[in-house]
């Protein structure tokens, strides 16, 4: 098995469409102040992944999951045209639903700090999705505006 990329995971959607701090950057400061800003969310986004795939080859016991297996198994069998399940599909659908909040999570997060705030709100996770092309499909269902969602 080939395993030269194995120590450097990537991030999800690392294709350059992170948050823009400094619309226009007009002086050298804020060109300055881009660049670091980019640098850090990358830095930030590799250790988060390069921390679950080291988390993920240390698993030994793949049934204690954060998320309800009952649930997801539930979610899955919602559709009638899936008849059955095999044991392992809903664990690795609850580690890859655990991945996707925990990505989702930290850009919303970086949000967040860019705005001198501590807390995570709402249009944190709308403007991380927003701003990075893997959540498009997110869009429609949690948009920018407070008036567009359900109330």
């Amino acid at each position: 098995m080939d395993q030269q990329n194995y120590n450097t995971p990537q991030a999800i959607g690392d294709g350059g469409s992170l948050p823009n701090p400094v619309a226009g950057a007009a002086t050298p400061y804020q060109a300055t102040y881009q660049h670091f800003y980019h640098q850090q969310q990358q830095q930030e986004l590799r250790t988060l992944w390069a921390n679950q795939y080291r988390e993920i080859e240390q698993t030994k016991n793949f049934k204690n999951q954060n998320l309800p297996l009952a649930r997801i198994k539930k979610i899955m069998k919602a559709d009638e045209d899936v008849k059955m399940i095999a044991a392992e599909a809903p664990v690795v659908f609850a580690r890859a639903c655990e991945m996707f909040i925990l990505q989702l999570t930290q850009k919303g997060w970086t949000h967040a700090v860019k705005n001198k705030r501590r807390t995570l709100q709402r249009n944190d996770i709308a403007a991380a999705i927003g701003q990075t092309d893997i959540f498009d499909f997110l869009v429609d269902i949690v948009p920018a505006t407070e008036g567009g969602g359900e109330g």
